[in-house]
C-alpha cells in the first residue's frame, strides 16, 4: 500500500506578508524537432508503441555544442521583457536544473550574466522534475518577506545529455527545453497561494543517475504509481490550504512527465481530462522546464487569463513532489 499521507502543514505566521504574483512567463526550445520514427527504429518498436506508453509524438533535442545556459537565458529574457522589467530590476535569480553545462559554475549566475543582471544574487535548486515548483516557492517567499522585489525563476534541462538512447523506458520520453517566470510583489493575499512540498528519500532508487554511468535509470511501473498518488494527494492538500475546491480550478498544470500519468491524476481526482494541460505529445518530458513551458503554451493558446485559478503539480526524482495554487496574473500582470 502506498503511503500518501500529506506533508505537515506549514504554520501560518501572525505577521502579515505582502503577496507575490507570477507577472509573466517565457519559454525557449532547441530548433531540432525529432519525431518518433528514428527512435522507434533504434529501439525496435513501433511509433504507436511510443505514443501509447508515453504520449510523446515529437520532442526537441539540443544539437552538438548547444548550451543549456544559452537556452535558459532566452526563456529568461522573454519572461523579463513580458513582465515589463529590466534585468537590473531583478533582486534574485533562481534556476532549477539537473543537467547544467558543467559541474560548476551553476546555471543561475550564467543566466543572470547572459541577460545583463551581473550583480544579482543567483543560485541553483536541485529537485529534479519538482525543481521549478521548489524554486517558485523560494521566490514567492523572498518577495512576500520583502527581501526581493522581483525574482526570476528558471526551469531548464537538456535531458538528452542524460539519456541512454537504447533504454526503452527513457529514450523516447526525455527531451530538452527551458522555461522561466518572473515573480513580483502583489497586493495581499497575492496570486501565488500555498506551495506544498514533500519528499521521500527512502524511494530514491526509483529514479537515479549515477555518476559512474551518467544516464537516468527509472523503474517505470513504480514511478508511475508514486507519481499519480503523490500529485493527486498534494493537489487536494494545496487546495485545502488555499480554501479552494477542485471545481474552482480553471486549469491543472502538472509536470509533463507522461501523458498517461496526467490522465491518471485527472481520473483519480474525478476531473475532465481536458482540464489538465497535456503538452507531452509536442514537447516530451523536459523535467524542471516542463511546468513553465506548459504555462507559456497554455497562455498563448488562451487557456489562461488574468484571474484564472491554476493548480501546479510536480513529481520527480528524490523522490520529490509538490503542488501550488495560483491566481493567474498574465503577461505584464
Amino acid at each position: 500500500m502506498l503511503d500518501v499521507r500529506p506533508a505537515p502543514r506549514a504554520r501560518r505566521s501572525s505577521r502579515a506578508l505582502r503577496g507575490a504574483a507570477v507577472a509573466a512567463v517565457g519559454m525557449a526550445l532547441p530548433e531540432r524537432v525529432v519525431a518518433n520514427a528514428p527512435i522507434a527504429e533504434r529501439l525496435g518498436v513501433s511509433e504507436e508503441w511510443i505514443v501509447k506508453r508515453t504520449g510523446v509524438r515529437e520532442r526537441r533535442l539540443a544539437g552538438d555544442g548547444e548550451r543549456l545556459s544559452e537556452l535558459a537565458a532566452r526563456a529568461a529574457a522573454e519572461a523579463v521583457e513580458r513582465a515589463g522589467l529590466a534585468a537590473g530590476d531583478l533582486g534574485l535569480v533562481i534556476a532549477a536544473t539537473m543537467a547544467p553545462d558543467d559541474l560548476t559554475p551553476n546555471l543561475a549566475p550564467l543566466v543572470a550574466a547572459e541577460i545583463g543582471a551581473r550583480a544579482t544574487g543567483a543560485f541553483d535548486v536541485g529537485a529534479a522534475c519538482t525543481g521549478f515548483l521548489s524554486a517558485l516557492a523560494l521566490a514567492a517567499a523572498q518577495v512576500e518577506a520583502g527581501r526581493a522585489g522581483a525574482v526570476l525563476v528558471v526551469g531548464a534541462d537538456l535531458l538528452s545529455r542524460l539519456t541512454d538512447p537504447d533504454d526503452r523506458s527513457t529514450a523516447a520520453l526525455l527531451a530538452d527545453g527551458a522555461g522561466a517566470a518572473v515573480v513580483v510583489a502583489a497586493p495581499a493575499p497575492g496570486r501565488v497561494g500555498p506551495v506544498l512540498l514533500g519528499s521521500d528519500g527512502g524511494l530514491a532508487d526509483l529514479i537515479v543517475a549515477r555518476r559512474s554511468e551518467g544516464v537516468i535509470r527509472m523503474n517505470g511501473h513504480d514511478t508511475f504509481r508514486q507519481a499519480v498518488a503523490r500529485m493527486s494527494a498534494a493537489t487536494l492538500e494545496a487546495l485545502e490550504l488555499a480554501g479552494r475546491r477542485l471545481g474552482d480550478v480553471d486549469l491543472f498544470v502538472y509536470h509533463q512527465a507522461n501523458s498517461r500519468i496526467i490522465r491518471a491524476v485527472a481520473a483519480e481526482l474525478g476531473l475532465d481530462a481536458a482540464r489538465a494541460a497535456d503538452y507531452v505529445p509536442r514537447y516530451g518530458n523536459t523535467s524542471a522546464a516542463s511546468i513553465p513551458i506548459a504555462l507559456a503554451t497554455a497562455e498563448a493558446e488562451g487557456r489562461l487569463w488574468p484571474g484564472a485559478t491554476v493548480v501546479l503539480g510536480a513529481f520527480g526524482a528524490g523522490l520529490t513532489w509538490g503542488a501550488a495554487v495560483l491566481e493567474w496574473g498574465g503577461s505584464g500582470g
